[in-house]
């Protein structure tokens, strides 16, 4: 099995326990609106009563509803471990306002802040890369192989260029759920930094109008704005920063989906990390 496949087993075995211990707590404030569907008929799920009361856990609800909220807690930790395209600031909104520490390690520190008119969080990351950002540009930019290193990619190809952008497609392979897909437009920007080298700027919004139609068992994805930012950081080395703020709708609570996303977030740095010790990517501008 894929390593990263191992370990996201391993965290939706690990969380499991939390999403059951969550919903009990907290069912009628963050999952109210779907309350009906944890207290299916005998029936509604195609089986007869005895098996339908078999799967009944301790705490009342059926091993079908969980296995779906559990899909999609999944979805939200590959989406937030492969959108690895900080958004451009919009006028209305200050880049630099709200955020908030959520966790640091010695490699990551993730800072969250909430969006307007969602219970769902943005999240910055900010780490340092031990490569030139023109080698982990490359990383950023090598798109064909994507399905190769980043989690859970299953195809990424190159729809179109423009003038001052290109579109690209992903489709991502959770395993245990149903495929996700997007199409992006993803601009991008360079410029000298002060202490020499380049400074990279990527962000990216959906343009799925752009990309292949939805397909039959494929999850649209139509809320996923993010980017990066990689500024040299002394020698062989880069500050990067990772902005997100993805929805795949579903039935996880937020607080859950925000900690996934957190979780997800680092796994991204992991992966880049890795992959920039490739030689391939040393012959980048930097």
């Amino acid at each position: 099995m894929n390593p990263f496949a191992e370990l996201l087993e391993e965290r939706v075995n690990n969380y499991a326990i939390i999403v059951r211990q969550s919903l009990n707590r907290s069912i009628a404030k963050s999952l109210s609106a779907v309350k009906p569907l944890l207290s299916p008929s005998p029936l509604s799920h195609g089986g007869c009563p005895k098996i339908v009361k078999a799967q009944r856990s301790e705490t009342g609800y059926c091993y079908p509803m969980e296995r779906r909220i559990l899909c999609e807690f999944a979805t939200i930790f590959v989406l937030a471990a492969t959108s690895a395209l900080p958004a451009e600031p919009s006028s209305s909104v200050d880049p630099n306002e709200g955020w908030k520490l959520a966790t640091q390690s010695k490699s990551v520190a993730i800072h969250t802040r909430p969006h307007p008119g969602s219970s769902l969080k943005e999240f910055r990351a900010v780490g340092e890369i031990d490569a030139p950002s023109g080698a982990v540009h490359a990383v950023i930019d090598d798109l064909e192989n994507y399905p190769s290193f980043m989690p859970y990619t299953a195809e990424c190809r190159l729809i179109k260029r423009e003038s001052d952008s290109i579109i690209t497609y992903q489709r991502l392979s959770p395993k245990i759920c149903a495929d996700r897909d997007y199409t992006l437009r993803v601009q991008k920007k360079s410029w000298p930094a002060a202490a020499g080298g380049l400074v990279y700027l990527n962000w990216w919004k959906p343009a799925n109008e752009l990309g292949p139609a939805e397909k039959p068992g494929v999850v649209r994805v139509n809320v996923c704005d993010g980017g990066w930012l990689l500024e040299p950081s002394g020698a062989n080395k880069t500050l990067a920063t990772y902005s997100v703020y993805t929805d795949t709708g579903g039935l996880i609570p937020a607080f859950l989906a925000n900690r996934v996303s957190q979780i997800g977030i680092g796994r991204l740095f992991e992966a880049v990390r890795k992959q920039v010790k490739e030689p391939k990517y040393s012959s980048g501008d930097h």
